[in-house]
């Protein structure tokens, strides 16, 4: 409720300002704003069309309202989007969009992406490539629900479509500069212009950069970094636009990004028993983690992560498009002609552990990353009559996709294994020299997975005494060295058709054949001796093997459980070692729309519409296993959905307001939820997900001169269907998904409400001003793909600032501006932190509920990923 007052209320205020402000000066409004409705036109259909005839759900964003909002990258265009979240966990790589409560994470490559994002006609692969200075733009389009047939590749949940600025044959220099906290310094330039009597350019370049917004405590090092988070890229693009006769258009585009920051430390939202453990390895370096208060509670609001090594991350992107168009006037159609390469790879290094003990990180050596590659031709001929808009096309696509990946042992770790299996530091790290026939205390229930293993309980009575002083099990270095290739094509073809039955009355029919193969190669190694410790331990399971073994405290018994869990984790099993993995599959579906709309007079349409989605199937790269035995097969199934739609979009006052509302009920089966299960992220198919509820958008240009209000609401109900171990792929995995089966979804909030109120009008005197105010509410949601109860998140509210003022030719402007204004303190994602207790520990012992997790037995500690703090600064920007 605090948010939504606080809303009301900035909202009441800027409206009573531009009041005063409006009438101040004389009216001259721009001529690039819109000033009706008449004037907001779209390409979902890929035909330019006004939004109130277009029978979907459309939130169409000028470039105005972009800028007045801070708009430069997908993350920044949720605050202008109801329904939609924009999150990124331990990369910028892992950009996620979802819309209605539909996307998945996507920490894990192999997974395509739930929401498209295409910009100037070229389906981008994944979600990441959108990260990153969009250049000069000139309207986005959100497109909700399946997008069966027209955009690139199929997608499930929605498309972003974006649209840069064109060439002109009208000089311009454009330029502006920023300065902000954070040590935040940017700027970019753009030209534009005609280069013959034929062909135009256009060549936008931007360079920025900013501190980290955490400040890091770096425990036993090596890191010597003092902040993370940091942004520091540059991009260029270049156009050129050739026109050789009326009937012709080309426009061909390269672009080239690179980012070199440091990317991601989390803090600790609740920190768990293994807190103390932390303290011990640390030592005079510090906590290494965020001490508990008053109970298991932690101040994460501080930004104040621990990481003990650096976090550095480059990603580069680069790619070329070239789009023909060619009119045939006798027949009136179109070709369009589609052609794109692109290239993206990413690398990082990262601490694993999350604290200041040197336990697991990953080397920024070359060894961990991920690229893909891409090839794609679209071919589109369209064209009219006076009954039918016909489009018929073909799509094709390869894709080459790595995955390098590697873990390496910190000098902690041994200490920090030893310590999770009998509370006790051994002598080779600083601890006493107990004798081996010791009988210790568990003091926090650490192996509660072993019958009887509680809290006070002694060790012995598990078979677990201290550890050797002598031969540590596991050596510091590097554990494994992973890499994955996997290589695909698709083919499509498609058809969109609308029949104007009566001059009120349309009918929408689009279809999409697919067929998709992929294939799968990669080798899984292990370094040097890493896997006795496993292989110790698998041997004491059996009857005839138990003599003195090199697994400590396992000696002459069978090793619990738990401790065999702690020794065969994906990373010391040797059931890795040299494994060759070579998988393919071949796919074919039938996706598409089929759309009614009738329209009563000029103002009034209603529209109905089912759809199809589709998301291909693909293959974990990761070290996936069932118990202590590897997954015989990485891959995870196709995704599809089943769409219903029932809107009306309206016209009103003069064609100065558009309010359209829509109600939506989609069924998800397969649903590809891509999880982190505290060793490796994996793609589980869910059997079914259900997400209904109803959209609103409204955008009115009021009686004000300049004042324009544009904003929407988002209703979901997004529920998993009920399900059982028996309806998965992997049946081991239930306990720690048990929380799902007819829960909410994650990233789903109830309610999503969005505003923008813009102003901009001549002051006299040759000056210009305005403002932009924009805001976003949502009510409470879970940010974690298991629905843990600390993943939770509170209903919050983002508010975004600008004042500008310049000259009435725009030669010059200066804008003030701040992102999160009220800096309200909200979590992307949360999630369980690494081998630092545990939350599913009854994995035997379902709950009443039917659920296997238990809050009295979670030791877990808890990390996040924060949203941005507030960012504020001073842009000037100039043009002739």
């Amino acid at each position: 409720m605090r948010q939504i007052q606080h809303l009301k209320t900035t909202v009441s205020a800027v409206v009573i300002g531009a009041a005063a402000f409006g009438f101040a000066g004389v009216a001259s409004a721009q001529q690039s704003v819109p000033s009706s409705v008449d004037d907001i036109i779209v390409t979902a259909q890929k035909r330019e069309q006004s939004l109130q005839d277009v029978p979907i759900v459309v939130t169409t964003l000028s470039q105005e309202l972009l800028t007045g909002a801070g708009v430069q990258d997908i993350k920044d265009l949720q605050i202008l989007t109801p329904g939609m979240t924009v999150t990124s966990t331990q990369s910028e790589a892992s950009t996620t969009v979802r819309i209605r409560g539909a996307g998945t994470v996507g920490d894990n490559p192999g997974l395509e992406s739930s929401v498209g994002v295409v910009i100037d006609g070229v389906y981008r692969s994944r979600n990441a490539v959108g990260f990153g200075d969009l250049g000069e733009l000139s309207r986005i389009e959100v497109l909700k629900g399946p997008q069966g047939t027209l955009f690139g590749k199929n997608t499930s949940a929605g498309v972003i479509n974006i649209i840069t600025e064109r060439p002109s044959f009208t000089p311009s220099v454009e330029a502006e500069l920023t300065a902000g906290n954070y040590g935040a310094i940017g700027g970019s330039v753009s030209a534009t212009g005609p280069l013959t009597d034929k062909i135009a350019g256009r060549l936008f370049v931007a360079h920025r950069e900013r501190d980290g917004f955490y400040e890091v405590n770096d425990g036993k090092g090596p890191n010597t970094r003092t902040d993370d988070g940091t942004q520091n890229y540059w991009t260029s693009r270049g156009q050129l636009l050739i026109l050789p006769n009326d009937d012709v258009s080309i426009r061909l585009i390269a672009d080239y990004s690179k980012r070199d920051e440091y990317c991601c430390a989390a803090v600790q939202t609740r920190v768990g028993p293994s807190q103390a453990f932390i303290a011990a390895l640390t030592g005079a370096k510090g906590p290494g983690q965020t001490p508990p208060v008053a109970g298991f509670g932690v101040v994460p609001y501080s930004r104040l992560a621990y990481a003990n090594r650096e976090t550095p991350q480059q990603m580069e992107d680069m790619g070329l498009s070239a789009e023909a168009t060619i009119d045939f006037p006798s027949i009136n159609a179109t070709l369009t002609s589609q052609t794109s390469w692109r290239d993206w790879s990413f690398q990082q290094g990262m601490d694993l552990d999350y604290t200041g003990a040197d336990i697991l990180h990953r080397d920024n050596d070359g060894s961990n990353g991920y690229g893909v590659r891409n090839l794609t031709q679209e071919l589109r001929l369209a064209g009219t009559t006076d009954r039918f808009d016909w489009l018929v096309g073909l799509f094709a696509t390869k894709e080459d996709i790595y995955r390098d990946d590697s873990y390496v042992y910190g000098s902690d770790y041994n200490a920090f294994v030893s310590l999770l299996l009998t509370a006790s530091v051994p002598a080779a790290f600083g601890g006493p020299s107990p004798s081996r026939t010791g009988c210790f205390t568990n003091p926090q229930g650490f192996l509660v997975g072993t019958a009887g293993a509680t809290a006070g309980q002694p060790l012995c009575a598990l078979g677990l005494v201290p550890p050797s002083a002598t031969a540590p099990t596991f050596g510091t270095g590097k554990a494994y060295q992973d890499h994955y290739s996997q290589s695909s094509q698709s083919v499509a073809l498609f058809t969109n058709n609308t029949w104007r039955v009566t001059d009120a009355f349309e009918l929408n029919l689009g279809l999409r054949y697919t067929y998709d193969s992929k294939r799968l190669l990669g080798v899984q190694q292990n370094l040097g001796a890493n896997g006795s410790a496993c292989l110790g331990a698998l041997a004491n399971q059996n009857p005839a093997n138990r003599v003195p073994s090199p697994i400590p405290g396992t000696a002459n018994v069978a090793t619990p459980a738990a401790a065999l869990g702690l020794l065969c984790l994906p990373w010391s099993n040797p059931l890795y070692n040299n494994r060759a993995i070579s998988e393919k599959f071949d796919d074919t579906d039938l996706s598409g729309t089929f759309k009614a709309s009738y329209r009563f007079n000029k103002s009034i349409m209603a529209y109905a519409s089912y759809a199809r989605g589709y998301k291909g199937a693909g293959y974990n790269m990761d070290r996936v296993q069932t118990g202590v035995t590897p997954d015989p097969s990485l891959l995870f199934k196709a995704e599809t959905v089943d769409s219903y739609e029932a809107g009306l979009k309206t016209t009103l006052f003069n064609r100065t307001m558009l309010l359209n509302i829509s109600y939506f009920d989609q069924k998800f089966e397969n649903f590809q939820l891509n999880t982190f299960l505290g060793t490796a992220f994996v793609v589980e198919s869910i059997p079914e997900l259900r997400s209904k509820g109803v959209d609103a958008d409204m955008v009115w240009f009021t009686p004000i001169e300049g004042l324009m209000f544009q904003g929407g609401v988002t209703y979901t109900d997004a529920k998993y269907g009920h399900f059982t171990a028996a309806d998965m792929s992997s049946p081991g995995r239930f306990p720690q998904l048990s929380l799902l089966p007819g829960a909410r979804a994650s990233f789903a909030p109830e309610w999503s409400l969005t505003g923008a109120l813009s102003f901009d009008r001549s002051l006299g005197g040759g000056l210009r001003g305005g403002f932009n105010l924009s805001a976003k509410y949502s009510t409470e949601y879970n940010t974690g793909s298991d629905l843990l109860p600390y993943k939770h998140q509170d209903a919050f509210t983002v508010v975004n600032g600008r004042v500008s003022i310049g000259a009435e030719d725009e030669r010059w402007t200066v804008d003030v501006w701040a992102q999160n204004l009220f800096e309200e303190k909200y979590t992307q994602v949360g999630f369980a932190a690494p081998l630092q207790g545990t939350a599913f520990a009854d994995v035997n012992t379902p709950q009443p509920n039917g659920t296997y997790y238990n809050q009295a037995t979670d030791t877990a500690t808890y990390n996040a990923y924060l949203g941005a703090p507030r960012t504020w600064g001073v842009t000037l920007r100039v043009k002739y």
